[in-house]
């Protein structure tokens, strides 16, 4: 572990001093180089993500693909959306748009008393081993990201954000950062401030992260793989999380009566299905079903099928539509 962080460490320090650092300087932004130096290390795991992609899930996808590629353009949409995010542009828009607004709450509340919560000293001299730390907020993260996803699939309107990615038919590795920027900001804002609040420390916060990402990037993959009965309830895999974009199931949860499908659905988790089985979520059906929105591919009362956008900004524009239509 030490030598990954040194190597890691050493990679930062090159790529901030060789192309971050004289960038900043030729912008004009030298009072930003802490930030700066911060930035360069998300950059690099996007870069190591987007590597092991392409060397790994990418090779798996054309080993084992649940269907044929028949619309590389959708995909190509969805390649948009994951360089976005992985080569750091939607968190610098997000720190130079709100850092200083939670910089300047969490100050305010640390002047009047109000310190953070820190999980890992809840047994002191076990979770204070970096390990048992890491493990106890990937843990803590992931119950968040269960009750995050539950809500994008319970609120109305929160669903009309959500539901772009859900629209993609075409499911691949590429898929995990398809969603509307407003819904990827109400995300980051709610883990970045319970990150304060637990008081995780910037190299795990980044570590857990770095592991979420790139697990939830083989479970969007276009693989038929699942983990065995037993492994299949220690960690979500592709089919597992399948399951949840599959149409009319993962998204829907329908009432015994009969009556219409409602929003809900299956296989919430996000890293662990202990949630979704604790909280009666879960579905581990051996299954592999078409992926989508039901009203894609059913009409509506006006007789049309709904229409979800095919380019990056058409997808935008729906979304604001949708959630202009809930208002």
């Amino acid at each position: 572990m030490d030598t990954l962080v040194n190597c890691f460490d050493l990679a930062q320090q090159w790529l901030f001093e060789a192309v971050v650092q004289p960038l900043m300087f030729s912008f004009g932004m030298a009072n930003l180089l802490e930030d700066g130096y911060d930035a360069t290390g998300w950059l690099l795991v996007g870069l190591v993500q987007l590597a092991v992609m392409l060397m790994i899930i990418a090779p798996l996808q054309r080993w084992r693909p649940v269907e044929p590629v028949t619309d590389r353009a959708a995909i190509r949409a969805d390649v948009i959306y994951t360089l976005i995010h992985r080569l750091g542009l939607f968190r610098l828009a997000m720190f130079f748009a709100f850092a200083p607004l939670w910089d300047g709450l969490w100050g305010m509340l640390r002047m009047q008393g109000i310190s953070t919560f820190h999980l890992d000293n809840l047994w002191p001299g076990v979770t204070d081993l970096p390990v048992v730390s890491l493990l106890i907020y990937l843990v803590a993260f992931d119950a968040l990201e269960y009750w995050i996803h539950r809500g994008q699939h319970h609120f109305e309107w929160w669903w009309k954000l959500h539901s772009l990615h859900h629209s993609q038919r075409q499911m691949t590795m590429w898929s995990d950062n398809r969603n509307h920027l407003l819904d990827d900001v109400l995300h980051a804002a709610i883990v970045a401030n319970v990150a304060q609040l637990v008081g995780v420390a910037p190299g795990q916060f980044v570590a857990i992260v770095a592991i979420t990402q790139l697990s939830e990037n083989l479970q969007h993959a276009n693989l038929r793989l699942w983990f065995g009965r037993i492994g299949e309830r220690l960690w979500i895999s592709p089919r597992f999380h399948r399951l949840h974009h599959a149409i009319g199931i993962g998204h829907e949860s329908h009432p015994p009566d009969g009556r219409k499908p409602v929003l809900g659905g299956h296989n919430f988790g996000v890293l662990l299905p202990w949630w979704d089985m604790l909280f009666r979520t879960a579905n581990f059906e051996q299954r592999y079903d078409a992926t989508g929105v039901r009203d894609q591919v059913e009409p509506g009362a006006d007789g049309r099928v709904r229409d979800y956008g095919r380019g990056f900004w058409m997808q935008q524009w729906r979304g604001l539509q949708r959630l202009w239509g809930s208002a």
